[in-house]
């Protein structure tokens, strides 16, 4: 006999999707149109437009490093906001519909203020609601941690809400819509020839938005691809295209999937002890910061049996970081080092990724002879999983990453 059971499905709708009241009656036309095909409808959504932005500037206006716990307690009032006039909207039209923040949807988080990671998700109201014939909407971005204290998720994090409900209520779908109608292999507001994909894997698109690409949050991926959720990608305005994220993707070739930049980046090289090593850790761990990529040097320089080379890639997270606080952070970094014995490197990493990166003996070569014929000589470049990445100045970053596209995406092997 076949199951009768409604299938839940949960839709995801950013800052773009409901930065007006125009867009926000427009999502729940969407929302009541999928009830009334029989689905049980979850709803997650980001605060409208630039509303986190303008919060956060507001409190840098009081203080310009904003303590973190009220930081939090700030910014995830603009999720409150769409959420509460989505269900108005959706009363509106006659559907019974149920708002509820991220802590009364039952995400729980640890306590890491700015960049809380979700440990459990207890989704009891959003099931009585969804069994009650509700559309439950969601405040993204946010939960609230063991010590009962409201907590954000961090870059991506309405996603990554998104996708934790997803798994917890068992649904047949987890939608993703913006303002672009899937994944591209480039920003198509700077690369006018850039294509969209058709499917890309976790893994993917896990290096693409570590590479800097804005469309899915690097948690939210990752939490796709250990929950096996496959995400549609899709615009809010209702065109036709879509981009399926699976934790496989697609069979074909190998490929140079997209390129990507990440502003406020930086790379030091120093020279030091087990113990330096040991505090630079303890202070990014500290300040919730985790490097994009890290070594040292298991053999000691020459002379020195006690000393090695340590290499450090950072990026500051252009969507939640305070400017001020990262700045203090790099410097504290470089007074620990000791004067004499570090170098540092600040730009923008421009990356190329994809299945190719590994698989392809000339392609190492290639991309650093056409950095050094942009950018110049010198520019240190980073190997790291499907990614190729250089560190450039700012100046020449978006040429550079237009010339990566036509080499490595456009004109292929």
């Amino acid at each position: 006999m076949p199951d009768s059971t409604p299938r839940t499905i949960v839709k995801k709708f950013g800052g773009s999707s409901v930065a007006t009241v125009e867009h926000i009656q427009a999502v729940a036309d969407q929302a009541v149109a999928a009830h009334h095909a029989g689905e049980r409808v979850v709803v997650v959504v980001s605060a409208m437009g630039k509303t986190t932005d303008e919060l956060f500037t507001l409190a840098q206006r009081v203080a310009p490093t904003p303590d973190k716990r009220e930081l939090d307690m700030l910014l995830t009032a603009g999720e409150r906001i769409s959420m509460s006039l989505l269900a108005i909207a959706i009363r509106a039209r006659g559907v019974p519909a149920t708002s509820l923040t991220g802590s009364q949807a039952g995400i729980l988080t640890n306590h890491a203020p700015g960049g809380a990671r979700i440990v459990e998700v207890r989704p009891y109201r959003v099931e009585d609601a969804l069994a009650e014939g509700h559309v439950v909407i969601v405040a993204g971005y946010q939960g609230v941690s063991y010590r009962r204290e409201v907590t954000t998720l961090g870059r991506g994090g309405s996603d990554t809400t998104a996708v934790a409900l997803a798994a917890a209520l068992g649904a047949a779908a987890c939608e993703i819509y913006s303002d672009i109608d899937g994944v591209y292999t480039g920003d198509p507001k700077r690369i006018v020839d850039a294509r969209r994909l058709a499917e890309a894997s976790c893994e993917e698109m896990i290096e693409l938005a570590r590479a800097g690409a804005k469309v899915l949050g690097e948690d939210a991926i990752a939490f796709a691809q250990m929950r096996g959720i496959a995400l549609f990608v899709r615009a809010s305005d209702g065109r036709r295209g879509e981009t399926l994220v699976r934790k496989d993707g697609p069979d074909d070739h190998p490929r140079i999937s997209g390129v990507a930049c990440r502003p406020g980046a930086c790379l030091m090289r120093w020279i030091g002890h087990d113990e330096a090593r040991a505090r630079l850790e303890t202070t990014l761990l500290a300040a919730g910061v985790a490097p994009l990529a890290s070594s040292f040097s298991a053999a000691p320089l020459e002379g020195d049996p006690d000393r090695r080379e340590g290499w450090l890639w950072l990026a500051r997270d252009v969507a939640d970081a305070v400017d001020q606080a990262w700045t203090c952070l790099l410097d504290d970094l470089e007074r620990q080092l000791g004067d004499g014995h570090s170098t540092r490197f600040d730009g923008t990493l421009v990356s190329i990724v994809g299945t190719r990166v590994g698989r392809d003996v000339t392609l190492g070569g290639r991309f650093g002879a056409l950095v050094a014929e942009r950018a110049g000589p010198g520019a240190p470049i980073l190997a790291h999983g499907l990614s190729l990445s250089a560190l450039v100045d700012d100046t020449v970053a978006v040429e550079l990453e237009g010339a990566l596209h036509a080499t490595f995406v456009l004109r292929g092997p």
